[in-house]
């Protein structure tokens, strides 16, 4: 029986709020977070990220281990949590592991395989237009170029560095669309809220962000931000303001739009996944906490030994 429980869903879904409830009433339960942008140390606002009291009240995992400077990669996040849920098992703890980054989930569930690196390669691409290098991408891997955004330059380079390096469609280093093995180990859930219920949440959390000083955050960390965490949604169109002074009006418009785009991919990504259960409501996302209370007992019923 799975040991651990997985929480997935769209951005802006409730997913935080909910695995903080579901850790907090039940003893022997830690949170794992599964986003790539809440490794870095100093992005709280925008991305979201537990409050101090409530990463006092529960243990988090895999928050704020890297600077905003870090090139931090599907492959370092693969070891890391391998080593998270080593030490939770060890203690003989269960993990809610939460979060919406469809590679990191497949890495967290041992369906990925993370590709090699080739810095000549990727020095080569940066040097090249961005539309040149999505064109190139969407021929040689049209299965990437569809999951990528063309202005996410950092992921269209990584997907022709490992296309081009390996000789293999960067598509090819995962399960696909249709190869879900069995992940005895975790038991997953997903957060279903209607789309027009997402994007009022999405609309008032940026709201929420803005007013809670995300501004103001973004122009203190701009200095040491590397290209990675530069494409975090709302700190990209942030930075167009504090750098290069785009009206914040139109920046945050920008977010809004990118991020409701976004979850929409990841609805599309996670339900794929014939794995994954889904709990749905079209109010408050709270009403969902008792059915999943229900699938976190059954992973601290009879957990896995020596896994």
């Amino acid at each position: 029986m799975a040991r651990h429980l997985v929480l997935v869903g769209p951005t802006a879904s409730g997913k935080s709020a909910l695995a903080a409830a579901l850790a907090q009433s039940r003893p022997g339960v830690e949170i794992v977070s599964v986003d790539s942008m809440q490794v870095y140390r100093g992005m709280d606002i925008g991305t979201a990220k537990p409050t101090p009291a409530e990463r006092a009240a529960v243990p988090h995992h895999l928050i704020d281990i890297a600077s905003p400077g870090e090139r931090f990669t599907v492959a370092r996040f693969a070891a890391a949590v391998k080593a998270a849920l080593a030490d939770i098992e060890a203690r003989h703890a269960t993990a809610v592991c939460v979060g919406g980054t469809g590679l990191y989930v497949q890495a967290l569930l041992g369906d990925l395989s993370p590709p090699g690196e080739w810095p000549d390669v990727r020095e080569t691409l940066t040097a090249r237009p961005l539309a040149s290098l999505y064109a190139e991408l969407a021929e040689r891997d049209p299965a990437a170029a569809a999951r990528i955004e063309p202005g996410n330059g950092r992921r269209i380079v990584r997907a022709l560095e490992v296309t081009i390096g390996s000789g293999q469609p960067f598509s090819s280093f995962g399960p696909g669309v249709a190869a879900y093995p069995p992940a005895p180990r975790f038991r997953q859930v997903g957060v279903w809220l209607p789309r027009a219920v997402v994007n009022g949440r999405v609309a008032a959390r940026l709201a929420a962000m803005v007013a809670a000083g995300l501004v103001e955050e973004v122009r203190g960390l701009a200095p040491s931000m590397g290209p990675t965490a530069r494409q975090a949604l709302g700190y990209k169109e942030v930075l167009a303001h504090v750098e290069a002074g785009a009206p914040l009006d139109e920046c945050l418009g920008a977010a809004e739009r990118r991020t409701r785009e976004f979850a929409r991919r990841q609805r599309v990504w996670f339900r794929r996944d014939p794995r994954v259960r889904w709990f749905g409501t079209d109010a408050g996302p709270a009403r969902l906490l008792p059915g999943l209370l229900v699938e976190l007992d059954q992973c601290l019923a009879r957990p896995m030994e020596g896994v």
